[in-house]
């Protein structure tokens, strides 16, 4: 359910972009995304902090575009949007006893704090590169080419990102309790404490 509300305002840009133009696909993202807000808040489902960047975003950038006629601010969105997140994981790293990836997966994997501080600078280093990507698009390729990407790049590298998790997970033993040396058994007590939160193209 949380992945269709995600998807949805960005499937509505690019099927009014490809049947209209850019400035009436931008009005519909931000008509779309409003009413994702909507629904998780009719919903009782917490805002992940991905989604308000996205929202704010959306509203800011969308606006600024229609008010001047300009597409390069809605193409600029995402990656201020990438590059907020990357931001929130390295400052979470300075801020708290725990680090944004240690919050959200804390509950269900037990590693010790350097594996957690990795996953959390490689995640953002994540976003960060997607953000680049996206001005690569946006500047050298045609608007047509960049909204296509916008559908299917976010969810490609996302989805990238987690199979290098995985395998970086599989292959240090991180996964294999049992076989795991004790050190790495053996989890912080803030670690024990954490509690899964939701999630952040």
């Amino acid at each position: 359910m949380n992945q269709l509300l995600d998807l949805l305002p960005i499937a509505i840009f690019v099927v009014v972009f490809f049947t209209s133009d850019v400035y009436y696909a931008t009005g519909a993202l931000m008509l779309a995304v409003t009413v994702q807000v909507v629904l998780y808040l009719a919903l009782k489902k917490p805002l992940s902090r991905e989604l308000q960047l996205t929202f704010w975003a959306s509203i800011i950038f969308g606006t600024l575009t229609l008010v001047f006629r300009n597409e390069l601010f809605i193409q600029w969105k995402p990656t201020i949007v990438n590059w907020l997140l990357g931001a929130s994981l390295v400052g979470s790293h300075f801020i708290g006893k725990r680090n944004l990836i240690q919050q959200l997966f804390g509950a269900q994997l037990t590693l010790i704090d350097e594996v957690w501080t990795r996953l959390n600078f490689g995640w953002a280093c994540g976003f960060f590169l997607a953000g680049v990507l996206n001005l690569v698009v946006a500047y050298n390729f045609s608007m047509d080419f960049w909204v296509a990407y916008k559908l299917v790049g976010g969810f490609a590298l996302t989805l990238l990102y987690v199979a290098l998790t995985m395998l970086y997970l599989v292959r240090n033993g991180f996964l294999e309790g049992h076989d795991q040396p004790p050190a790495l058994v053996a989890a912080d007590a803030p670690a024990k404490e954490a509690t899964a939160k939701e999630s952040p193209g």
